[in-house]
């Protein structure tokens, strides 16, 4: 399953939202219909996992953590308690809670990207200040694809 590019859309009244056509199809032809939803652990946006990536998660996770282990313990519990799984309505619509609402700082306009096997959700004016500039993209890409290091940008 790999989800590119971005597509705009928008939250009803209640928190409603469409699971833009093109990633409900990839979600249909891969079998998977129940979806996890969860706030990015390092940005203000949300992040949809089908169900089976999400296991893969939870099991790599798990496998890196001593369940005999204090710190580990909360780790993972923070990790799997912060999520809401959900399914699509028969039109492929989702609730997004308000608590994840307020957490994206999601009003009304959202952007969907596709980030290869998960789906980011944005409120669309906060999109931008995520990016890197044209120049440090570059700069940063061709480090990395050349074996260099990235260094904090």
């Amino acid at each position: 399953m790999r989800f590119l590019g971005n597509i705009e859309a928008k939250t009803d009244a209640k928190g409603r939202v469409f699971l833009p056509a093109t990633f409900r199809k990839m979600l249909q032809a891969s079998g998977d219909e129940a979806l996890v939803l969860r706030k990015d652990i390092f940005q203000d946006c949300l992040v949809l996992y089908p169900e089976s990536v999400w296991n893969e998660q939870m099991d790599t996770l798990r496998s890196k953590l001593n369940r005999y282990n204090a710190q580990h313990q909360r780790i993972f519990r923070q990790f799997v308690s912060e999520v809401e799984m959900l399914t699509l309505d028969g039109n492929g619509r989702f609730l997004i809670p308000k608590r994840y609402l307020t957490m994206a700082a999601i009003r009304q306009e959202v952007k969907f990207i596709g980030m290869g096997d998960t789906i980011e959700i944005w409120a669309s004016e906060k999109v931008e200040e995520s990016k890197m500039s044209g120049d440090e993209f570059g700069e940063a890409l061709e480090d990395l694809m050349t074996g260099g290091t990235i260094a904090d940008i």
